[in-house]
């Protein structure tokens, strides 16, 4: 197939289960590690765009907004490099902390992951909340990376391997929801922090809430069948499929895990397999689709939607509330995703949703240029306001049901057990490194390429989803233990990975 290839799930091997409350109780409370995610792409454009925050750590930047209001280029006020600084070094702690994790995971099992990961987001919070310095604040934010880093290494890959292959990409997108969910909550409480005079105070540490949920909630979590296993437990594995799967006969689905983790043992070093030639699809798609997802733009409508808002003439408190709308925009988005993604497959996703935001991005791109020109002034009438914000709104939209739920349950659902630690670690690694890129140099790209900020992402759009219409293979309904099948069906995979694998037990390839 030209364009693509499809996997019917009829080609892998289907194990018996139902889908039971336990299951969905306990991907509900391990999803919760996206709340710590959200709600820190939330809260950070708005406290950064609250002035008694700006007067007391970035007075420069105050003073910048307040000089030449009427001269100053609209694109370059908020260009400040201690600022950016301020907001990326999140990111930078959580791409270190992915690699740490990755040894956790594997060695102490996804919990415990989950666990730290809430811990060190608690204390992350603690610290910013109750800053007196700059110091404090960056501290703090570096906790707060930790703490996604350890997050987003686990939780997409517990998810994945607990849900039923028929239903695991509506339980692993729970993960994505929950991010939507913290940005919509941290929109909410900056849109009422905003006219109090310590409000950033409780914007920052109301993040310490979602922290103490999650440490909870881990503490009762049981650890997935496929962890149990690779640590040598296989009769409490045996008791957790019996519980996830809601059968007592799981002997076949037990004995393709213990395969594949015996298979999984026999790699020493898990970093340099995974470059072999029959990783190489997964180390692609683990590279590319997180490097792609956060070169669509939404970094710079997500945690920078209230800067960008007033950037584009919007008063304060109407920033917060367009971004309050984009944020309720993101919620409803993905329940699309949640109830599509095991009918219509990731690819029609993928597909529709690059289409759709190329297509917003193009028009943004235009109204700014129209408006604003490259001097930078100018600002929008009501009706023009209005339209800039169903076009970003639609981005929002398209993202979410696309890229933002598939970013991070593609990457988590085709590495096997061998290399899923180190496929995962890859995948956070690489979206936290461009975050943390697009985060440090969005400010000052903004205030050099213009308006031509928004056509740069949409020629990365266009790029991506000619890459996924070329080269993903459909992964829907697959047992994760058997999704080394897809590739050699694939029509360009398959003359790069070996069709018959040596080193993998008969009983996991079986069709």
């Amino acid at each position: 197939m030209a364009g693509g290839g499809y996997v019917d799930s009829g080609n892998a091997k289907q194990f018996e289960g139902k889908v039971t409350a336990f299951v969905l109780v306990t991907c509900f409370v391990a999803a919760m590690g996206g709340l710590l995610f959200g709600y820190d792409l939330g809260i950070t454009g708005g406290v950064t765009s609250m002035e008694p925050f700006l007067i007391k750590f970035f007075p420069g930047v105050y003073k910048q907004m307040q000089d030449d209001v009427g001269h100053r280029s609209q694109y370059c006020k908020f260009d400040n490099e201690l600022l950016t600084l301020f907001t990326s070094s999140l990111y930078l702690a959580a791409l270190v902390a992915s690699f740490f994790a990755s040894s956790t995971t594997r060695m102490m099992g996804r919990k415990a992951s989950m666990f730290l990961g809430g811990l060190f987001f608690l204390v992350g919070a603690l610290l910013n909340g109750f800053a007196v310095n700059i110091e404090m604040l960056i501290i703090g934010r570096l906790l707060l990376g930790f703490g996604v880093g350890y997050c987003n290494q686990s939780v997409p890959v517990y998810l994945s391997e607990m849900a039923p292959a028929k239903i695991r990409g509506a339980l692993n997108m729970g993960f994505q929801m929950m991010i939507t969910i913290g940005i919509l909550a941290a929109n909410l409480i900056n849109y009422g922090t905003s006219k109090l005079e310590n409000g950033w105070r409780i914007s920052l540490g109301t993040g310490a809430i979602p922290a103490v949920m999650l440490c909870v909630g881990a503490l009762f979590l049981g650890d997935t069948p496929n962890s149990l296993i690779e640590r040598g437990q296989k009769e409490e594995a045996k008791k957790m499929l019996q519980k996830i799967r809601g059968i007592d006969n799981v002997e076949e689905e037990l004995q393709a895990l213990i395969d594949a983790s015996e298979s999984a043992k026999e790699v020493e070093h898990p970093w340099k397999n995974f470059t072999q030639a029959k990783y190489r699809p997964q180390l692609i798609f683990c590279t590319l689709i997180p490097f792609f997802q956060q070169l669509t733009g939404i970094n710079v409508v997500m945690f920078y939607a209230p800067v960008l808002f007033k950037t584009l003439g919007f008063g304060n408190d109407a920033s917060l509330m367009s971004s309050v709308i984009t944020g309720g925009v993101n919620v409803v988005a993905t329940l699309v995703s949640i109830f599509t993604v095991d009918k219509v497959g990731r690819k029609i996703l993928f597909l529709e949703g690059g289409v759709q935001m190329f297509i917003c991005q193009i028009a943004t791109g235009v109204m700014i240029a129209m408006k604003f020109g490259v001097s930078g002034e100018g600002s929008f009438s009501s009706g023009e306001a209005d339209l800039i914000l169903f076009f970003i709104c639609a981005f929002v939209a398209a993202f979410a049901w696309s890229w933002g739920p598939l970013g991070w349950l593609v990457p988590s659902e085709i590495c096997s057990l061998e290399i899923r630690s180190a496929g995962q670690a890859t995948n956070v690694a690489v979206n936290m490194l461009f975050t943390f890129a697009i985060a440090q140099v969005f400010l000052a790209m903004l205030c050099h390429l213009k308006f031509g900020l928004f056509f740069f992402f949409a020629a990365f759009v266009l790029i991506m989803t000619l890459f996924i219409a070329l080269l993903l293979p459909e992964t829907k309904n697959i047992p994760i233990e058997e999704m080394h099948l897809v590739w050699r069906s694939h029509w360009f995979w398959s003359k790069i990975v070996p069709q018959v694998d040596n080193d993998r037990k008969p009983t996991t390839a079986q069709s």
